[in-house]
Protein backbone atom coordinates (compact mmCIF):
# COMPACT_ATOMS: atom_id res chain seq x y z
CA UNK A 1 0.00 0.00 0.00
CA UNK A 2 2.80 1.99 0.13
CA UNK A 3 3.27 2.44 -3.40
CA UNK A 4 -0.30 4.58 -3.26
CA UNK A 5 0.17 7.58 -1.19
CA UNK A 6 -3.32 8.39 -1.49
CA UNK A 7 -4.44 4.88 -0.09
CA UNK A 8 -5.24 4.96 3.78
CA UNK A 9 -4.30 1.93 5.59
CA UNK A 10 -7.14 0.34 7.55
CA UNK A 11 -5.86 -0.07 10.96
CA UNK A 12 -8.94 -1.76 12.47
CA UNK A 13 -12.12 -0.01 14.74
CA UNK A 14 -12.04 3.37 15.34
CA UNK A 15 -10.95 4.20 18.85
CA UNK A 16 -14.67 5.09 20.68
CA UNK A 17 -13.02 8.47 21.21
CA UNK A 18 -13.13 9.54 17.51
CA UNK A 19 -16.05 8.18 16.91
CA UNK A 20 -17.74 10.25 19.38
CA UNK A 21 -15.99 13.15 18.77
CA UNK A 22 -16.92 12.92 15.12
CA UNK A 23 -20.64 12.48 15.76
CA UNK A 24 -21.01 14.37 18.62
CA UNK A 25 -19.87 17.65 16.47
CA UNK A 26 -23.15 16.69 14.21
CA UNK A 27 -25.50 16.56 17.32
CA UNK A 28 -24.42 19.74 18.67
CA UNK A 29 -25.06 21.60 15.71
CA UNK A 30 -28.91 19.46 15.60
CA UNK A 31 -28.85 21.17 19.19
CA UNK A 32 -28.31 24.65 18.05
CA UNK A 33 -31.14 23.68 15.44
CA UNK A 34 -33.56 22.79 17.53
CA UNK A 35 -32.62 25.78 19.84
CA UNK A 36 -33.23 27.80 16.74
CA UNK A 37 -36.73 26.40 15.61
CA UNK A 38 -38.26 27.06 19.10
CA UNK A 39 -36.62 30.51 19.90
CA UNK A 40 -39.88 32.19 19.52
CA UNK A 41 -41.75 31.04 21.64
CA UNK A 42 -40.72 32.66 25.02
CA UNK A 43 -40.38 36.35 22.64
CA UNK A 44 -43.82 36.41 21.19
CA UNK A 45 -44.27 39.66 22.72
CA UNK A 46 -41.49 41.57 21.79
CA UNK A 47 -41.84 39.66 18.13
CA UNK A 48 -45.09 40.88 17.62
CA UNK A 49 -44.27 44.27 18.79
CA UNK A 50 -41.02 44.93 17.16
CA UNK A 51 -42.35 43.94 13.61
CA UNK A 52 -46.32 44.87 14.59
CA UNK A 53 -47.87 41.62 13.17
CA UNK A 54 -50.85 39.53 14.41
CA UNK A 55 -50.76 35.78 15.79
CA UNK A 56 -51.22 34.06 12.13
CA UNK A 57 -48.33 36.76 11.15
CA UNK A 58 -46.29 35.30 14.43
CA UNK A 59 -47.22 31.29 13.32
CA UNK A 60 -46.16 32.38 9.70
CA UNK A 61 -42.89 33.86 11.13
CA UNK A 62 -41.98 30.77 12.90
CA UNK A 63 -43.26 28.16 10.67
CA UNK A 64 -41.02 29.40 7.78
CA UNK A 65 -38.38 27.92 8.99
CA UNK A 66 -40.15 24.77 9.05
CA UNK A 67 -41.10 25.71 5.36
CA UNK A 68 -37.79 25.48 4.41
CA UNK A 69 -36.35 22.54 6.09
CA UNK A 70 -39.27 20.42 4.78
CA UNK A 71 -38.43 21.40 1.52
CA UNK A 72 -34.97 20.77 1.74
CA UNK A 73 -34.80 17.32 3.65
CA UNK A 74 -35.07 14.76 0.88
CA UNK A 75 -32.34 16.67 -1.58
CA UNK A 76 -30.64 16.61 1.97
CA UNK A 77 -31.12 13.06 1.88
CA UNK A 78 -29.70 12.40 -1.23
CA UNK A 79 -27.01 14.50 -1.07
CA UNK A 80 -25.50 12.94 2.50
CA UNK A 81 -25.67 9.53 0.54
CA UNK A 82 -23.35 10.94 -2.92
CA UNK A 83 -21.56 13.69 -1.49
CA UNK A 84 -20.86 12.92 2.18
CA UNK A 85 -21.79 14.61 5.70
CA UNK A 86 -18.73 16.77 5.90
CA UNK A 87 -19.02 19.01 3.59
CA UNK A 88 -22.74 19.16 4.26
CA UNK A 89 -22.51 19.82 7.83
CA UNK A 90 -19.89 22.55 7.41
CA UNK A 91 -21.71 24.29 4.70
CA UNK A 92 -25.37 23.83 6.91
CA UNK A 93 -23.71 25.28 9.71
CA UNK A 94 -22.09 28.71 8.05
CA UNK A 95 -25.38 29.18 6.14
CA UNK A 96 -27.59 28.32 9.27
CA UNK A 97 -25.11 31.43 10.68
CA UNK A 98 -25.84 33.67 8.48
CA UNK A 99 -29.73 33.51 8.48
CA UNK A 100 -29.58 33.37 12.18
CA UNK A 101 -27.94 36.99 11.96
CA UNK A 102 -30.53 38.17 8.99
CA UNK A 103 -33.26 37.33 11.57
CA UNK A 104 -31.95 38.90 14.18
CA UNK A 105 -30.51 42.03 12.69
CA UNK A 106 -33.27 43.17 10.51
CA UNK A 107 -36.28 45.29 10.75
CA UNK A 108 -38.49 44.25 7.91
CA UNK A 109 -40.38 41.73 8.94
CA UNK A 110 -40.08 40.16 5.50
CA UNK A 111 -36.78 39.91 5.86
CA UNK A 112 -36.94 38.35 9.34
CA UNK A 113 -39.14 35.71 7.53
CA UNK A 114 -35.83 35.17 4.52
CA UNK A 115 -33.51 34.65 7.70
CA UNK A 116 -35.61 31.98 9.12
CA UNK A 117 -36.06 30.26 5.88
CA UNK A 118 -32.53 30.43 5.35
CA UNK A 119 -31.67 29.19 9.06
CA UNK A 120 -34.20 26.05 8.46
CA UNK A 121 -32.69 25.22 5.05
CA UNK A 122 -29.19 25.24 6.25
CA UNK A 123 -30.36 23.53 9.65
CA UNK A 124 -32.14 20.91 7.93
CA UNK A 125 -28.18 18.89 7.09
CA UNK A 126 -28.10 18.54 10.94
CA UNK A 127 -30.59 15.47 12.12
CA UNK A 128 -29.57 13.68 8.59
CA UNK A 129 -25.97 13.89 9.10
CA UNK A 130 -26.15 13.01 12.67
CA UNK A 131 -27.81 9.55 11.51
CA UNK A 132 -25.46 9.08 8.79
CA UNK A 133 -22.25 9.59 10.88
CA UNK A 134 -23.91 6.88 13.47
CA UNK A 135 -24.47 4.35 10.47
CA UNK A 136 -20.51 5.01 9.63
CA UNK A 137 -18.88 5.30 13.05
CA UNK A 138 -20.88 3.02 15.20
CA UNK A 139 -22.45 -0.56 15.17
CA UNK A 140 -25.80 -1.07 13.54
CA UNK A 141 -27.12 -2.26 16.90
CA UNK A 142 -27.21 0.76 18.66
CA UNK A 143 -28.69 2.82 16.15
CA UNK A 144 -31.77 3.55 17.50
CA UNK A 145 -30.18 4.15 21.20
CA UNK A 146 -27.89 6.82 19.10
CA UNK A 147 -31.00 7.99 17.70
CA UNK A 148 -32.42 8.93 20.77
CA UNK A 149 -29.43 10.01 22.46
CA UNK A 150 -29.03 12.35 19.43
CA UNK A 151 -32.70 13.56 19.94
CA UNK A 152 -31.82 13.99 23.80
CA UNK A 153 -29.00 16.49 22.80
CA UNK A 154 -31.10 18.18 20.23
CA UNK A 155 -33.68 18.64 23.02
CA UNK A 156 -30.98 20.41 25.31
CA UNK A 157 -30.87 22.72 22.97
CA UNK A 158 -34.93 22.87 23.14
CA UNK A 159 -34.68 23.07 26.62
CA UNK A 160 -32.13 26.05 26.70
CA UNK A 161 -34.45 27.81 24.45
CA UNK A 162 -36.91 27.90 27.20
CA UNK A 163 -35.94 29.72 30.39
CA UNK A 164 -32.33 30.29 30.01
CA UNK A 165 -33.08 32.27 27.00
CA UNK A 166 -35.96 34.32 28.58
CA UNK A 167 -33.83 35.47 30.95
CA UNK A 168 -30.89 36.09 28.24
CA UNK A 169 -33.78 38.13 25.70
CA UNK A 170 -34.88 39.70 29.40
CA UNK A 171 -31.07 40.83 30.26
CA UNK A 172 -29.46 42.02 26.98
CA UNK A 173 -32.71 41.77 23.97
CA UNK A 174 -33.53 38.93 21.87
CA UNK A 175 -31.28 40.76 19.03
CA UNK A 176 -27.92 40.27 20.95
CA UNK A 177 -28.65 37.09 21.63
CA UNK A 178 -29.50 35.97 18.52
CA UNK A 179 -26.55 37.84 16.51
CA UNK A 180 -24.45 35.31 19.57
CA UNK A 181 -26.43 32.49 18.65
CA UNK A 182 -25.26 33.30 14.78
CA UNK A 183 -21.58 32.87 16.09
CA UNK A 184 -22.11 29.66 17.94
CA UNK A 185 -23.13 28.39 14.70
CA UNK A 186 -20.37 29.34 12.30
CA UNK A 187 -17.88 28.30 15.04
CA UNK A 188 -18.99 24.61 15.09
CA UNK A 189 -18.87 24.42 11.27
CA UNK A 190 -15.34 24.91 11.77
CA UNK A 191 -14.91 22.46 13.81
CA UNK A 192 -16.27 19.82 11.95
CA UNK A 193 -13.81 21.54 9.22
CA UNK A 194 -11.30 20.51 11.18
CA UNK A 195 -12.47 17.22 13.03
CA UNK A 196 -15.22 15.64 10.84
CA UNK A 197 -14.58 12.52 8.52
CA UNK A 198 -17.24 10.82 6.65
CA UNK A 199 -16.18 7.53 7.31
CA UNK A 200 -13.62 5.96 9.50
CA UNK A 201 -11.46 4.58 5.95
CA UNK A 202 -10.72 7.70 5.49
CA UNK A 203 -8.68 8.35 8.87
CA UNK A 204 -7.46 4.91 8.75
CA UNK A 205 -10.18 2.39 10.26
CA UNK A 206 -12.65 -0.02 9.69
CA UNK A 207 -16.35 0.86 8.70
CA UNK A 208 -19.26 0.28 10.49
CA UNK A 209 -21.43 0.59 7.68
CA UNK A 210 -23.05 -1.79 4.91
CA UNK A 211 -20.76 -2.53 1.99
CA UNK A 212 -23.04 -0.71 -0.11
CA UNK A 213 -22.44 2.50 1.71
CA UNK A 214 -18.33 2.18 2.31
CA UNK A 215 -18.42 2.64 -1.47
CA UNK A 216 -18.92 6.01 -2.58
CA UNK A 217 -19.67 5.09 -6.49
CA UNK A 218 -22.53 2.57 -5.19
CA UNK A 219 -23.71 5.42 -3.21
CA UNK A 220 -24.38 7.71 -5.90
CA UNK A 221 -27.00 5.12 -6.75
CA UNK A 222 -29.34 6.69 -4.04
CA UNK A 223 -30.14 9.79 -6.06
CA UNK A 224 -31.89 8.49 -9.07
CA UNK A 225 -33.29 5.65 -7.40
CA UNK A 226 -34.55 6.93 -4.51
CA UNK A 227 -38.49 6.67 -5.66
CA UNK A 228 -37.78 3.30 -4.92
CA UNK A 229 -38.85 4.42 -1.34
CA UNK A 230 -42.04 5.30 -1.77
CA UNK A 231 -43.02 2.05 -2.77
CA UNK A 232 -42.39 0.89 0.93
CA UNK A 233 -45.74 1.28 3.09
CA UNK A 234 -44.21 1.91 6.33
CA UNK A 235 -43.28 4.80 4.70
CA UNK A 236 -45.83 6.46 4.23
CA UNK A 237 -47.50 5.21 7.03
CA UNK A 238 -44.27 6.37 9.39
CA UNK A 239 -44.16 9.63 7.67
CA UNK A 240 -47.13 11.33 8.37
CA UNK A 241 -47.56 9.05 12.03
CA UNK A 242 -44.02 11.41 12.71
CA UNK A 243 -45.90 14.72 11.85
CA UNK A 244 -48.65 14.09 14.31
CA UNK A 245 -46.29 13.14 17.25
CA UNK A 246 -43.84 16.20 16.08
CA UNK A 247 -46.17 18.68 15.18
CA UNK A 248 -48.41 18.44 18.52
CA UNK A 249 -45.39 18.85 20.73
CA UNK A 250 -43.33 21.22 19.03
CA UNK A 251 -46.68 23.75 17.91
CA UNK A 252 -47.38 23.58 21.90
CA UNK A 253 -43.83 24.05 23.83
CA UNK A 254 -42.59 25.82 20.88
CA UNK A 255 -44.41 28.65 19.92
CA UNK A 256 -48.50 28.69 21.46
CA UNK A 257 -48.21 26.94 24.54
CA UNK A 258 -46.60 29.65 26.90
CA UNK A 259 -49.61 32.04 25.56
CA UNK A 260 -51.98 29.33 26.05
CA UNK A 261 -50.81 28.95 29.83
CA UNK A 262 -50.93 32.74 30.55
CA UNK A 263 -54.74 32.45 29.45
CA UNK A 264 -55.67 29.92 31.19
CA UNK A 265 -53.28 30.02 34.62
CA UNK A 266 -52.25 33.79 34.63
CA UNK A 267 -48.86 32.74 34.57
CA UNK A 268 -45.84 35.20 33.82
CA UNK A 269 -43.56 33.98 31.07
CA UNK A 270 -40.56 32.67 33.14
CA UNK A 271 -43.21 30.38 34.63
CA UNK A 272 -44.81 29.19 31.22
CA UNK A 273 -41.00 28.46 30.07
CA UNK A 274 -40.56 26.40 33.30
CA UNK A 275 -43.53 23.89 32.46
CA UNK A 276 -42.16 24.18 28.14
CA UNK A 277 -39.04 22.95 30.16
CA UNK A 278 -40.61 20.08 31.43
CA UNK A 279 -41.88 19.15 28.83
CA UNK A 280 -39.19 18.98 26.71
CA UNK A 281 -36.69 17.39 29.44
CA UNK A 282 -39.50 14.65 29.95
CA UNK A 283 -39.28 14.42 25.49
CA UNK A 284 -36.03 14.33 24.94
CA UNK A 285 -35.45 11.35 28.09
CA UNK A 286 -38.11 9.44 27.22
CA UNK A 287 -36.73 9.12 23.61
CA UNK A 288 -33.52 8.02 24.72
CA UNK A 289 -35.31 5.27 26.73
CA UNK A 290 -37.53 3.96 24.03
CA UNK A 291 -34.75 3.73 21.49
CA UNK A 292 -32.90 1.67 23.68
CA UNK A 293 -35.58 -0.24 25.09
CA UNK A 294 -36.59 -0.79 21.26
CA UNK A 295 -32.80 -1.92 20.04
CA UNK A 296 -32.45 -4.24 23.79
CA UNK A 297 -36.01 -5.86 23.20
CA UNK A 298 -35.61 -6.30 18.92
CA UNK A 299 -39.42 -4.51 18.61
CA UNK A 300 -40.45 -1.46 17.15
CA UNK A 301 -44.34 -0.91 16.62
CA UNK A 302 -45.19 -1.56 20.39
CA UNK A 303 -43.41 0.73 22.13
CA UNK A 304 -44.26 3.04 18.86
CA UNK A 305 -48.26 2.09 19.11
CA UNK A 306 -48.19 2.56 22.92
CA UNK A 307 -46.24 6.15 22.50
CA UNK A 308 -48.94 7.00 20.16
CA UNK A 309 -51.94 6.58 22.06
CA UNK A 310 -50.74 7.97 24.92
CA UNK A 311 -49.91 11.15 24.09
CA UNK A 312 -53.13 11.44 22.01
CA UNK A 313 -54.94 10.81 25.45
CA UNK A 314 -52.57 12.96 26.82
CA UNK A 315 -53.65 15.84 24.66
CA UNK A 316 -57.04 15.25 24.94
CA UNK A 317 -56.92 15.61 28.74
CA UNK A 318 -54.57 18.86 28.97
CA UNK A 319 -57.14 20.89 26.04
CA UNK A 320 -60.44 19.86 27.17
CA UNK A 321 -60.53 18.58 30.38
CA UNK A 322 -62.50 21.11 32.71
CA UNK A 323 -60.73 22.34 36.02
CA UNK A 324 -57.70 20.75 35.77
CA UNK A 325 -55.98 22.15 38.51
CA UNK A 326 -52.62 23.35 36.94
CA UNK A 327 -50.48 20.54 39.28
CA UNK A 328 -52.39 18.07 37.44
CA UNK A 329 -52.04 19.59 34.44
CA UNK A 330 -47.94 20.04 34.45
CA UNK A 331 -48.06 16.00 35.38
CA UNK A 332 -50.44 15.53 32.22
CA UNK A 333 -48.38 17.55 30.42
CA UNK A 334 -45.01 15.82 31.16
CA UNK A 335 -46.69 12.08 30.71
CA UNK A 336 -47.87 13.68 27.51
CA UNK A 337 -44.12 14.26 26.46
CA UNK A 338 -42.84 11.22 27.56
CA UNK A 339 -45.10 9.28 25.43
CA UNK A 340 -44.00 11.41 22.85
CA UNK A 341 -40.63 10.23 22.75
CA UNK A 342 -41.57 7.41 21.13
CA UNK A 343 -41.52 9.44 18.03
CA UNK A 344 -37.85 8.49 17.86
CA UNK A 345 -38.29 5.11 16.50
CA UNK A 346 -40.03 6.16 13.10
CA UNK A 347 -36.16 7.15 12.00
CA UNK A 348 -35.18 2.90 13.11
CA UNK A 349 -38.51 1.81 11.89
CA UNK A 350 -38.43 3.31 8.70
CA UNK A 351 -34.52 3.05 8.01
CA UNK A 352 -35.07 -0.95 8.26
CA UNK A 353 -38.03 -0.74 6.11
CA UNK A 354 -35.65 0.06 2.94
CA UNK A 355 -32.80 -1.46 1.22
CA UNK A 356 -29.89 0.07 2.91
CA UNK A 357 -28.33 2.35 0.67
CA UNK A 358 -31.21 5.07 1.02
CA UNK A 359 -30.47 5.46 3.90
CA UNK A 360 -30.15 9.30 3.84
CA UNK A 361 -32.95 9.51 1.58
CA UNK A 362 -34.98 7.47 4.36
CA UNK A 363 -33.54 9.71 6.99
CA UNK A 364 -34.52 13.12 5.47
CA UNK A 365 -38.26 11.69 3.85
CA UNK A 366 -39.13 11.29 7.62
CA UNK A 367 -37.47 13.84 9.10
CA UNK A 368 -39.43 16.03 6.60
CA UNK A 369 -42.62 14.18 8.11
CA UNK A 370 -41.83 15.27 11.21
CA UNK A 371 -41.18 19.29 10.44
CA UNK A 372 -44.63 18.82 8.13
CA UNK A 373 -46.66 18.58 11.37
CA UNK A 374 -45.40 22.03 13.10
CA UNK A 375 -45.08 23.36 9.93
CA UNK A 376 -49.13 23.04 8.93
CA UNK A 377 -49.94 23.25 12.53
CA UNK A 378 -48.54 26.32 14.24
CA UNK A 379 -49.53 28.89 11.47
CA UNK A 380 -52.95 26.96 11.13
CA UNK A 381 -53.42 27.42 14.80
CA UNK A 382 -52.60 31.33 14.58
CA UNK A 383 -55.20 31.32 11.34
CA UNK A 384 -57.97 29.99 13.80
CA UNK A 385 -56.66 32.00 16.66
CA UNK A 386 -57.02 35.11 14.96
CA UNK A 387 -60.79 34.27 13.84
CA UNK A 388 -61.43 33.64 17.59
CA UNK A 389 -60.20 37.06 19.24
CA UNK A 390 -62.14 39.36 20.54
CA UNK A 391 -60.04 42.21 20.21
CA UNK A 392 -57.81 42.13 23.55
CA UNK A 393 -54.42 43.43 23.64
CA UNK A 394 -51.74 42.93 26.11
CA UNK A 395 -48.30 44.74 26.52
CA UNK A 396 -49.15 45.59 22.26
CA UNK A 397 -49.79 42.22 21.52
CA UNK A 398 -53.16 40.35 20.87
CA UNK A 399 -54.54 38.37 23.35
CA UNK A 400 -56.35 35.05 23.06
CA UNK A 401 -59.03 33.55 25.51
CA UNK A 402 -58.80 29.57 26.47
CA UNK A 403 -62.30 28.75 24.47
CA UNK A 404 -59.81 30.54 21.11
CA UNK A 405 -57.26 27.90 22.01
CA UNK A 406 -59.07 25.13 22.77
CA UNK A 407 -61.06 25.38 19.17
CA UNK A 408 -57.53 25.65 17.64
CA UNK A 409 -55.67 23.43 19.52
CA UNK A 410 -58.77 20.82 17.91
CA UNK A 411 -56.13 20.34 15.39
CA UNK A 412 -53.26 18.70 17.40
CA UNK A 413 -55.93 16.17 18.75
CA UNK A 414 -56.90 15.09 15.89
CA UNK A 415 -53.60 14.72 13.86
CA UNK A 416 -52.51 12.82 17.62
CA UNK A 417 -55.47 10.27 17.13
CA UNK A 418 -54.56 9.87 13.29
CA UNK A 419 -51.02 9.03 14.14
CA UNK A 420 -52.23 6.20 16.48
CA UNK A 421 -54.19 4.71 13.32
CA UNK A 422 -51.04 5.20 11.47
CA UNK A 423 -48.66 3.54 14.21
CA UNK A 424 -51.07 0.75 14.29
CA UNK A 425 -51.02 -0.14 10.50
CA UNK A 426 -47.30 -0.44 10.72
CA UNK A 427 -45.05 -3.35 9.57
CA UNK A 428 -42.66 -4.33 12.33
CA UNK A 429 -39.45 -4.88 11.38
CA UNK A 430 -37.75 -6.69 14.40
CA UNK A 431 -34.85 -4.41 14.39
CA UNK A 432 -33.35 -5.97 11.00
CA UNK A 433 -32.32 -4.20 8.11
CA UNK A 434 -34.37 -4.86 4.89
CA UNK A 435 -32.27 -5.85 1.85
Amino acid sequence: MASNSNVVEITGAPPLWRSWLVWSIAAIVYLAAFYIRVAPAVMTTELMRDFHITGQDLGHLSAFYYYAYVLMQIPIGILVDSLGARKLLVLGSILAAAGTFLFSSTDSFAMACAGRAITGAATAVGWVVTLKLATHWFPSRIFATLSGLGLLIGNIGALFAQVPLRMLVEAYGWRSVGVASAVFIFSMGLLALAADRDDPSEAGFASYAPTILQNRSRRQESGPGFLRIFSYTNTWLIFFAQGGFVGAILSFTGLWGPPFLRARFGLAPTSTAWISSLMIVCWASSSFLCGWMSDRFGRRKPIYVFGAGLAALGWLVMFYVPGLPLAAFVTVAALTSAAAGSVILGFAYAKESVPAQFLGTIGGLINAGNMIGPMTLQPAIGWILDKQWDGKVANGAHAYGVPAFQTAFALIAGWAILTCVLASLTRETNCKQSA
